[in-house]
């Protein structure tokens, strides 16, 4: 018996999908989430064989959860079940550690199968994903953004990584706190970050320093 847990923020949804599985004779719906956060603590509680995803859902959604689900339990296979197929929502899924990626519009045999290969270990991704996937190995690896980074944006960036402040790396360099602020704006910008915590993490995962 395949046990699932099926998270997804429409009632109907749960309903009706859960209805068809339970009337196969090897799954079992164990339990039913209306949110992301509700999906980990059910998936903590009941420890199922495979978890249907539904990815947009408040206030956590299916993204945050799968990635929390995998942080726990590295071996949970989650099987994303969306109507979206946009790059934004496809990528993060599967690098938050997504094992199958199927569309709702699929035949609930479709499905039932999906969750059979999942368990299974087979990957199943929906053929709109599956190009995608492979389209994006075939692209040639692009270098890492911080190498666009000039030699004084380095030393502003290694300051910031040091805790510094903007008037402190100002009389470290010798240069005015104005200057400091504008290469700071660049360094963000560059690494593609919102704030200097996110820029300092950044650099200390790729060990800049």
């Amino acid at each position: 018996m395949i046990r699932v847990v099926f998270a997804d923020d429409h009632e109907m949804v749960r309903i009706g999908v859960s209805a068809y599985l339970k009337a196969q004779a090897d799954i079992d719906v164990v339990a039913e989430a209306a949110d992301g956060e509700e999906a980990v603590q059910l998936v903590r509680e009941h420890k199922p064989d495979v978890i249907l995803m539904d990815l947009v859902m408040e206030p956590v959604d299916g993204i945050e959860a799968t990635r929390r689900i995998m942080e726990e339990t590295p071996e949970a296979k989650v099987l994303i079940m969306t109507s979206f197929l946009d790059d934004e929502k496809v990528y993060p899924a599967l690098e938050a550690g997504a094992f199958s990626y199927m569309l709702k519009t699929s035949r609930a045999a479709d499905i039932a199968k999906a969750i059979r290969d999942t368990y299974a270990g087979q990957s199943v991704l929906e053929p709109a994903v599956a190009t995608k996937v492979m389209s994006r190995m075939r692209k040639p690896k692009e270098a890492p953004v911080h190498e666009s980074l000039t030699n004084r944006e380095r030393e502003v960036l290694r300051l910031m990584a040091e805790g510094k402040s903007n008037q402190e790396i100002a009389d470290e360099l010798f240069i005015a706190v104005k200057t400091v602020k504008v290469h700071v704006s660049s360094i963000l910008m560059k690494l593609e970050v919102h704030d200097r915590t996110q820029a300092v993490i950044y650099a200390l995962k790729q060990k800049l320093y």
